[in-house]
């Protein structure tokens, strides 16, 4: 079977319990997650051959966070033990009107102080064929960005597909550089793009006219966002945007489109009631795309796939995606009432 990398940050996630607000009790629900942790997560979970590459410290949460990802069979040979601290983000879920909120502990994290040549490429990516990686690994500092060109550059000289999500963080560029002056040449190198109106905007200088806050998306919109970016990287083969429309921080309507450049694929739209954790959901989608254009036999399978499972995350707590292939599927395949599986 050949193999995925995915390289990224994994962070400790320290939450309130419930629908509480930070420290409104003195109590926080501590589990793992990261963007890149979460997709490889996911594909274990769909049965493929995964490692996850990142720096963590030599100590106990830096221990604790290598079992977890080997809990979910994720090969964890190739994770750098440098550095003092593992990135901590905190969050608290909305309700209603009362929005998420993000806040972020990661200033001086192991990842974000590798330097070029700490990992050896041309032996992490032997008997690889996919590698995935997102924008938020760059945005850490001037390091992780030039670590993840190097990788991209092993992946383009040994023929492995890149899959990239843009995943813009406003918070998290503070290195001097502005996105727009890294992303554009990491993605010259990307085979699948994930990205949505703002991330494309902010990443690539590439606009939609769009307006994410109204409920409702048109997916007849984006044809022009994905026209523009396909043409300006002509190395793409697809773009992937998750479409949220958010009713409230309960309540979404969740759906997706996949681009080349002779079709335009939307998927079905699943309403969202009562979310458990929409943190994580945009991974999960990411992670279906790779899983459904490895496996499946059409780009609209795929993308199907994609979405159903992401739909599935909003029911789970925590940032990983615990489901199947076959319960992706069980829901792709119309069967998603929620009636107990005796």
């Amino acid at each position: 079977m050949s193999r995925i990398v995915t390289f990224g940050e994994l962070m400790l996630r320290l939450s309130p319990p419930r629908h509480e607000t930070f420290l409104q009790s003195p109590s926080f629900v501590a589990t793992f997650g990261g963007a890149e942790s979460n997709v490889a997560v996911s594909l274990a979970n769909y049965g493929e051959e995964v490692a996850f590459v990142t720096a963590l410290p030599s100590n106990a949460i830096g221990d604790a966070a290598v079992r977890e990802l080997r809990g979910f069979g994720v090969d964890t040979e190739f994770i750098r033990r440098s550095g003092e601290r593992v990135g901590i983000y905190y969050t608290q879920t909305g309700a209603c009107a009362r929005p998420s909120v993000v806040l972020y502990d990661r200033s001086h994290s192991a990842i974000s102080e590798v330097r070029s040549g700490d990992f050896d490429w041309e032996s992490l990516l032997e008997g690889v064929d996919w590698f995935h990686v997102t924008g938020i690994t760059p945005a850490l500092s001037e390091g992780a960005a030039q670590v993840t060109l190097e990788g991209l550059e092993a992946c383009r000289r040994k023929g492995v597909t890149v899959s990239c999500d843009l995943n813009y963080r406003k918070k998290l560029w503070k290195w001097g550089k502005k996105p727009s002056e890294v992303m554009p040449e990491i993605v010259r190198h990307v085979t699948v793009l994930i990205g949505n109106e703002e991330d494309c905007q902010k990443t690539l200088g590439i606009e939609a006219d769009v307006d994410v806050t109204s409920g409702s998306l048109e997916a007849d919109s984006y044809r022009h966002l994905a026209d523009q970016v396909l043409k300006a990287y002509p190395n793409l083969r697809f773009l992937g945007v998750s479409l949220r429309e958010s009713l409230s921080a309960d309540s979404n309507n969740w759906s997706g489109l996949l681009a080349d450049r002779d079709h335009f694929y939307v998927s079905r739209k699943y309403a969202i009631n009562d979310i458990v954790d929409r943190i994580g959901g945009g991974d999960s989608f990411g992670a279906g795309l790779i899983y459904g254009l490895r496996h499946l036999d059409s780009p609209q399978s795929a993308l199907e796939f994609a979405v159903g499972a992401s739909a599935l995350k909003h029911t789970l707590l925590g940032d990983f995606n615990r489901v199947s292939v076959a319960d992706v599927m069980t829901l792709v395949g119309g069967d998603g009432s929620g009636r107990v599986q005796r």
